[in-house]
């Protein structure tokens, strides 16, 4: 089915050497931080997580929400959902793949990754992040590949599937849940020490995840002429927004637990990001913004005839994705670290060669998701056909 791939329209031949092109930007940006190390970028004693991790922590999430996909089709027989499954199948494998790229260009020396399996501690949550994130991307790859090949033969799937497809629903929940483990289990960083972190990671996770692959389909469907189908739409569109009431929700307990029980370490965080610390504003206007982009998803998403009207849903979509991503792509990992140990405030602001490695490292994603959603769909037109 590679060979799908090899053949396309003009714009689609634009759009991947545009990809291209931003792939070697960074490719050779990355070699500058690599040749004068992490000194070009703008982490430092205090802030040691920045942009590259923050990406690692979204990206993580949009590769869960593919099991909001899986789960109704595979388990309840939702048949509207046949022909999107494969797409967040797919989107799993690429946003895992993203997410493993910025923690290599994250670490100064990106050998040292090898070490988590050559040499291996269970006792450590990177460890089993590790794993869990290999294993979810291997188990998308084989049964997307599989099944797809399947639909294209029109023959049944081989019932060696069906197991793994069982076993990916947990592993979904699993790759996140661990994920957030590596926040709530730094007992210095009082804003990420919560038992709530693991259900936020889940349901912003459920929220952006399912809104970026709609989002995408509805790209597909203006480019290629591929159609979800309206009821998929439907049904997607309702998963994301109990998903993102729910996101808001948790968010909204964390608030009232760090401010009725007045508990320093959890509260200044908090006013840092949305009223300035110490005369340290830089996070404030972001996070007012994802408040207000969250605000209006959810008053365009709940009312029914809102959330039925396309155009109003690209637009809640759209500010669904810009509302999760400033919070936990960017205030939720940078906001942990301040005020430091010594309850001083150190800011954190990336500088432009770790921005343009973050788009290469995105174009490296963008590029595989391109490959595969053009085998799928041209799979699909070919059945449909």
């Amino acid at each position: 089915m590679l060979e799908k791939a090899l053949h396309g329209s003009e714009k689609y031949w634009g759009w991947v050497v545009a990809l291209l092109a931003l792939i070697g930007l960074g490719f050779a940006t990355y070699l500058l931080q690599y040749f004068q190390g992490l000194g070009v970028t703008g982490m430092s004693r205090d802030i040691s997580w920045g942009i590259y991790i923050s990406q690692l922590t979204y990206l993580v999430g949009v590769a869960a929400s593919g099991v909001m996909l899986v789960l109704p089709y595979y388990l309840h027989d939702y048949k509207e959902f046949g022909k999107i499954t494969i797409l967040g199948e797919f989107m799993a494998v690429a946003a895992v793949m993203t997410c493993m790229l910025f923690v290599l260009v994250d670490l100064g020396q990106p050998m040292r990754l090898l070490n988590i399996f050559l040499y291996p501690t269970p006792n450590s949550i990177l460890f089993w992040d590790a794993v869990v994130l290999n294993v979810y991307m291997l188990l998308n790859i084989v049964i997307g590949w599989t099944v797809l090949q399947a639909q294209r033969k029109d023959v049944p799937p081989p019932k060696w599937v069906k197991p793994l497809i069982y076993i990916s629903i947990p592993w979904a929940f699993s790759i996140h849940t661990v994920t957030a483990f590596l926040y709530a289990g730094l007992p210095g960083r009082h804003f990420w020490l919560t038992a709530i972190m693991a259900p936020r990671f889940l349901a912003s996770a459920f929220a952006a995840g399912p809104a970026i692959l709609l989002l995408i389909a509805f790209i597909l469907r203006k480019v290629t002429g591929f159609d979800p189908g309206r009821k998929a739409i439907g049904a997607l569109a309702k998963i994301i927004t109990y998903a993102m009431i729910a996101n808001v929700f948790f968010f909204l307990l964390e608030i009232f637990t760090a401010f009725y029980s007045n508990i320093p370490g959890h509260k200044h965080t908090f006013i840092y990001l949305f009223a300035g610390l110490e005369g340290h504003h830089g996070l404030v206007p972001f996070m007012w913004a994802s408040q207000f982009f969250s605000l209006v998803a959810l008053v365009l998403l709940i009312p029914p005839r809102f959330r039925h009207n396309e155009k109003l849903l690209i637009v809640a979509l759209a500010s669904l994705v810009l509302g999760t991503w400033i919070d936990k792509g960017l205030g939720l990992v940078v906001g942990g670290f301040v005020p430091n140990m010594l309850e001083h405030v150190t800011e954190y602001i990336p500088t432009v060669p770790e921005l343009i490695i973050t788009v290469g490292v995105y174009a490296i994603g963008l590029f595989v998701l391109t490959i595969l959603f053009k085998i799928a769909v041209s799979v699909k037109q070919e059945i449909g056909g």
